[in-house]
């Protein structure tokens, strides 16, 4: 799939998840995630859940970024790939009223209701920014923080995720991702099904890559803080459930035995065979004078 179909893929499947309020994040067809599931295996707490408006819960992330982020009063966090607002709303509890948040997300259906759990909230210091992750709307060394839950794997461009992700800190500045990666090959043809690529298991980056772009792009202390099996968190489909009855296609002919129990494993969850999730931290140095290209 071009880098094109990819976008196209992912903004259809969210697009989809922000008008029926569905959940990725298991194969059930669930309504707003559970409040037990967003303790459990994303990390919330009560006072968390709690502080957040209604409907910014969509279950669509893999942790909790802003429980390990550095946030201070007064900083200016951007979160890529927003969706509805959770993490922005508990990053813009802690960085006050002299702080700022800024939500970045490409689809539109997502940035309009987090505009409205915005109002709902009365929350005044956030906002939402419609844009791609690669080409992220916002000036040069302008950000304190960066978050992100579970959206980069969805890039069809990573590397150039993390540098525009290093170019929108300012020196000293700290990236904090929760994240999907893969610690074994997917065959080519699970990879390459429209129907999955808006998951966070087939689009997601060897493990190892991963750390790599992070360091290419020019941060340091580069670190992995947790790590756990990623079944159960895991996006299974494509945004949400049964997408075969929704898109039928023409028959194509039968996979290798190899790809169809690839399929078969994520289909059932079995996700941990090929991925793992993980919390990551990197630094933009203090020493830097310029930006990278």
């Amino acid at each position: 799939m071009s880098d094109d179909d990819v976008r196209k893929a992912v903004r259809r499947s969210y697009g989809r998840v922000a008008r029926e309020e569905r959940s990725c994040c298991d194969s059930g067809c669930s309504q707003e995630v559970p409040a037990e599931v967003a303790k459990t295996l994303l990390g919330y707490t009560d006072e968390q859940l709690a502080a957040i408006p209604d409907g910014a819960n969509l279950g669509l992330g893999c942790g909790n970024p802003t429980a390990l982020a550095s946030l201070r009063e007064g900083d200016v966090v951007l979160d890529l790939g927003a969706g509805a607002g959770i993490d922005c709303f508990l990053a813009a509890e802690r960085v006050g009223k002299r702080g700022r948040v800024i939500g970045v997300d490409m689809t539109p259906e997502m940035i309009d209701r987090a505009r409205e759990n915005t109002e709902k909230a009365g929350v005044g210091n956030v906002e939402f920014r419609l844009g791609e992750i690669e080409h992220l709307p916002v000036a040069d060394a302008s950000v304190d923080r960066v978050i992100s839950n579970c959206v980069i794997n969805l890039s069809p461009d990573k590397p150039q995720v993390f540098r525009e992700a290093y170019r929108a800190l300012r020196p000293g500045g700290e990236m904090l991702v929760s994240d999907i990666v893969l610690i074994a090959d997917l065959p080519a043809e699970v990879r390459a099904d429209a129907d999955s690529v808006a998951g966070c298991i087939t689009g997601a980056m060897r493990k190892e890559e991963y750390l790599a772009a992070i360091e290419a792009a020019g941060f340091e202390r580069v670190e992995i803080l947790t790590e756990r099996p990623a079944g159960g968190i895991a996006k299974q489909e494509s945004g949400a459930c049964d997408s075969a009855k929704r898109s039928p296609r023409v028959r194509q002919p039968e996979p290798p035995e190899d790809v169809r129990q690839a399929a078969r494993l994520i289909d059932s969850g079995k996700v941990d065979v090929f991925a793992t999730s993980i919390h990551v931290r990197a630094v933009k140095s203090v020493a830097v004078s310029s930006i990278r290209a």
